[in-house]
């Protein structure tokens, strides 16, 4: 669940000036000055617009930047990302800011700021924070966010000497869902990547992560250390969708990552915006996000909780894991 700790990472940059939010992406990453969008055609032949409106940063925190991921497989510019390299990750012979222009080279999905669709806009966003900060994604993760909060156990690689301690990633067999361990992917977590991405990688603990969910149940504080200002958390908190509508409306279908009925979307993470409609107990303004191998955390200002959910499972859509965790967490709490 790297990327509600990247969109923490540019709020905390927001707050120092580094940037607004309706500053162009291309201020930051030129190679996004000139982009264009899908229209019709192909992947053999196709299309493509101008954009009418440069892509902002709040674009990228919202998810609705245009930008898309390959493996959603439900559009010719999805399969112009495969054929780019971004399958289930990035080639691994670019570097952040690399992988950030091929991305800028690609049409968008749409206009920006007209839908809503998942995407590698976090690990653009990655890139923003590299540039407005003059530091490494993974140096500012780990001196600004996880050495404050004494997230020690939180990085982009697993050290030799911590091999041991690697949880197994598994896969869904697809006629039987058995569990199939994914090796592959054990091996990769060993060495540090060529990119430091926003939108995905990190290795963490359940009590690592754990204190990073505190940190926004606590209003961008714990234990003395304070990240981001109240009215920062409750700013990211609140949903950004035009006219308050929700995922089903705005948004093109997602995986698993949340659900889209009464859900939401603020600065880099789902808010719950009608329980009653997305038929799943919690709050009005509950917010949080969840990860490709199914875990999930959320923090619900009105109950005061913050939830947690490690576990090693592709894709997250295999079981409903979340929706039976929110079940099992609101039926253990009696006022």
């Amino acid at each position: 669940m790297t990327k509600p700790i990247t969109a923490v990472a540019a709020m905390m940059l927001w707050e120092e000036g580094k940037f607004e939010l309706k500053d162009p992406v291309s201020k930051f990453i030129p190679s996004f000055a000139d982009q264009k969008v899908w229209k019709n055609g192909s992947t053999a032949k196709y299309f493509l617009d101008p954009v009418v409106q440069q892509m902002e940063i709040w674009h990228l925190l919202t998810h609705t930047s245009g930008l898309t991921y390959g493996f959603m497989m439900a559009h010719p510019v999805d399969a112009l990302y495969r054929e780019a390299g971004f399958a289930w990750g990035v080639p691994m012979d670019l570097n952040l800011e690399e992988t950030c222009d091929r991305i800028a080279s690609l049409p968008l999905l749409f206009q920006p700021g007209t839908e809503w669709n998942y995407s590698m806009a976090t690990d653009v966003l990655g890139r923003v924070v590299e540039v407005a900060s003059g530091m490494s994604l993974d140096e500012f993760f780990r001196t600004r966010i996880f050495e404050p909060l004494g997230m020690t156990d939180t990085a982009f690689s697993v050290s030799a000497d911590n091999a041991h301690r690697l949880a197994a990633l598994y896969g869904a067999e697809p006629s039987t869902l058995k569990a199939i361990r994914l090796r592959s992917a054990g091996k990769a977590a060993l060495r540090p990547p060529a990119a430091w991405l926003g939108g995905g990688g990190l290795m963490s603990t359940a009590p690592d992560y754990l204190r990073f969910a505190e940190m926004l149940r606590r209003n961008g504080e714990l234990d003395g250390a304070r990240l981001l200002a109240p009215s920062t958390v409750r700013y990211m908190a609140s949903n950004h969708l035009p006219g308050n509508v929700d995922l089903s409306e705005f948004g093109r279908p997602i995986i698993s990552e949340t659900t889209q009925d009464g859900v939401g979307f603020g600065l880099g993470m789902s808010v719950t915006i009608d329980p009653i409609k997305a038929k799943i107990p919690g709050s009005i303004g509950e917010f949080g996000w969840g990860g490709a191998a199914s875990t999930t955390f959320s923090v619900d200002p009105v109950q005061d909780t913050s939830v947690l959910l490690m576990t090693q499972l592709l894709p997250s859509s295999t079981h409903p894991l979340r929706s039976e965790l929110k079940q099992l967490v609101q039926q253990a709490i009696v006022d």
